[in-house]
């Protein structure tokens, strides 16, 4: 761990420490940045803290930059993100002039419909001749309409298509942007969005919860067993949780060790319920790794829940789940604490590290 990665329970919340240590350091207040400071302060990654650790105490942002490229793919894929936008509006620029083009096409065809029924109009100046240029004229006029227009047609069609690629990869992308690249279940990111939203519409607030959950002595684990083995059984938990939350249930990874569960349409003890089913399917699994089968269980979690309707706002949520969650480690780990039968007291950390960009 990297000498500004240490930061006990008794201190400032994580997001507030975050702050700080980049204004002391010098360190523009980005997102990606943001990100960088959280991992190297909650030591999930001991690399990645070695590797801020050599960057000194002034780091520029271009090592920042080439930071984020090595540990993260967010980076890389927010760019993705933006070059599909910018296709976007090329396409939509190019179909919009293609209706400009057919809008002029027919309104020249327009006046020489104009022209041509204003001559026939004279009756006294109508001639064979006349009558033949006029019909002339007009053939002329629609076939070139009829063209143009199966031309922009076509053209269209095939801005359309390249369109709805774009908008097809800008939507995988933007998945990928929310994802957790090792356990390929939600991100905090997408996970700070996912609470904010509970308290947009005040009906969902009656059928939400939050579950936090915590695997019990991981760090002494990845110390013991080392990182690589580590992140297979972050992976394994990630799977066991995404699998028995829930169909409706949102699953992330919200940092290190930690997983959030936000549960849609439960009840109280319904909520309780699902959460004990993967708390009881972590402790019975055997976590086999590698080719020779070995087992490296039993693995436990503690979970905090805590309903929606007992929360004033979203970080009030994400405290007082963390609060159940915390009760569950003091009270002896591998357990499920609702916060509704907890008494009254401090609540602490900060849940959003996100800000709207």
């Amino acid at each position: 761990m990297s000498q500004t990665a240490s930061v006990s329970e008794g201190r400032a919340d994580i997001a507030t420490t975050i702050a700080a240590s980049m204004r002391r350091m010098g360190v523009v207040g980005l997102p990606r940045n943001y990100e960088i400071f959280y991992e190297v302060l909650t030591g999930s990654n001991r690399e990645m803290c070695d590797a801020f650790a050599a960057l000194g105490d002034r780091p520029t942002q271009a090592a920042l930059d080439e930071l984020s490229r090595r540990y993260f793919a967010q980076s890389s894929r927010q760019a993705i993100v933006e070059n599909a936008q910018e296709q976007i509006a090329v396409r939509a620029e190019e179909i919009l002039g293609l209706l400009g083009r057919e809008r002029t096409s027919l309104e020249k065809f327009g006046l020489i419909l104009d022209q041509t029924s204003g001559g026939l109009g004279r009756r006294q100046e109508i001639s064979g001749d006349l009558l033949q240029k006029i019909v002339g004229i007009m053939a002329t006029a629609t076939q070139t309409t009829l063209d143009q227009g199966r031309q922009i047609s076509r053209a269209m069609a095939e801005k359309s298509v390249e369109l709805e690629k774009v908008k097809s990869k800008l939507e995988q992308y933007k998945r990928l942007a929310d994802t957790d690249p090792l356990t390929k279940i939600w991100n905090r990111r997408a996970f700070d969005r996912k609470l904010a939203g509970i308290y947009s519409d005040r009906r969902a607030i009656m059928f939400h919860a939050l579950v936090l959950a915590d695997i019990d002595g991981f760090k002494a684990f990845n110390d013991r067993y080392g990182h690589p083995v580590g992140d297979r059984i972050l992976q394994m938990v990630a799977q066991l949780i995404d699998a028995k939350s829930g169909a409706e249930s949102f699953v992330a990874r919200t940092g290190g060790e930690e997983f959030a569960v936000v549960v849609d349409g439960l009840s109280e003890a319904a909520a309780e319920e699902a959460a004990e089913r993967v708390r009881a399917a972590i402790s019975e699994a055997d976590f086999v790794i590698g080719p020779s089968s070995r087992g490296f269980g039993p693995i436990t979690i503690s979970l905090g829940l805590c309903m929606a309707t007992d929360a004033g706002d979203a970080e009030d949520l994400y405290a007082k789940a963390d609060r159940a969650l915390y009760a569950s480690k003091v009270g002896g780990r591998d357990r499920v604490t609702r916060f509704s039968t907890l008494s009254s007291g401090k609540l602490t950390k900060n849940w959003l590290l996100y800000r709207a960009e």
